[in-house]
């Protein structure tokens, strides 16, 4: 297994010695929105056509479903992902899910969720909502967790690998390498960093910048 260290560069780790396994364990960041632009679309005409619901409440459920979103999101990162088993095999089972983020952290086959991994998790949550809401309600807030979800991981790959001058993204950046360079016990936030904020993870407030900002 490999041992933790940090590479910058765009490498790719092999993870399995099977080839299929080795092939579902990367994807090209693009993959996410061809799967779940058109499945958000399939939700909003269900929500319009199929159970019509009214115009104020798609907006609020698909708000609802943004901000159910980004405390998922917070949950899976700090206490699934970031999960070390003591064991050997629960210690390469943590490398596999997200170790293997923070060991290379730049690998652009690796920076956005599988299908294999965020198709299930869909699944399981949309019955999950569907239990909760049932048949009227649940297309427009899966709509606004979809959109979550997909935000979320197209920012994940733009924070790793584009040059960033909005203050807005470059905030968001900025968050997101403070957890990979300087402590990776906070800022489990990566589309938003509210949930850090609220719960007591975000970054304490330093008087200056650091002067070494090559993490950016």
């Amino acid at each position: 297994m490999p041992k933790n260290f940090v590479s910058n560069k765009d490498v790719t780790v092999r993870m399995f010695e099977n080839n299929l396994l080795e092939a579902f364990s990367k994807v090209h960041p693009v993959v996410p929105v061809i799967i779940y632009t058109p499945t958000i679309l399939y939700f909003l005409f269900r929500a319009i056509k199929v159970y019509p619901v009214s115009e104020e409440n798609i907006f609020a459920l698909i708000i609802m479903g943004i901000i159910v979103w980004t405390f998922t999101e917070y949950t899976l990162h700090r206490f699934v992902f970031h999960y070390k088993p003591s064991s050997r095999l629960g210690e390469r089972v943590h490398f596999i899910f997200h170790g293997v983020h923070h060991d290379y952290p730049n690998d652009s086959r690796r920076l956005v969720m599988p299908p294999s991994v965020s198709i299930p998790l869909a699944v399981l949550f949309y019955y999950i909502f569907l239990a909760i809401l049932g048949k009227g309600f649940v297309a427009p807030f899966f709509i606004g967790f979809l959109t979550g979800y997909l935000f979320y991981d197209m920012t994940h790959y733009a924070v790793h690998h584009f040059n960033i001058h909005n203050s807005f993204w470059l905030a968001l950046k900025k968050h997101h390498m403070k957890h990979h360079f300087m402590d990776p016990d906070k800022g489990y936030g990566v589309s938003s960093p509210i949930w850090d904020k609220i719960i007591g993870t975000d970054f304490p407030k330093a008087k200056e910048e650091p002067a070494d900002k090559s993490y950016l």
